[in-house]
């Protein structure tokens, strides 16, 4: 049975994965295999990412490196 906390987790991570996506799509990337075959990121693994399944915090720096972003900059917006 889903508890509160897994409710909240899959609701941050539902806007992890919206901010990801929007962000590779302003970066001209309308496909994102593309993306993750360009910046060494598992394609199988980074589409994860977009779906919203649970990540590794290494793995975000790396997707937020990949970005061409701070920390900061990427949690700057999306997020409360």
């Amino acid at each position: 049975m889903p508890t509160q906390k897994d409710e909240f987790t899959k609701e941050e991570l539902a806007k992890l994965a919206a901010r990801i996506k929007s962000l590779r799509i302003a970066k001209g990337y309308s496909n994102y295999e593309n993306f993750a075959y360009e910046h060494g990121i598992p394609r199988a693994q980074y589409g994860r990412y977009e779906k919203g399944e649970d990540l590794r915090y290494s793995s975000l720096l790396k997707v937020v490196k990949a970005l061409g972003l701070t920390m900061g900059e990427f949690f700057g917006e999306g997020f409360d």
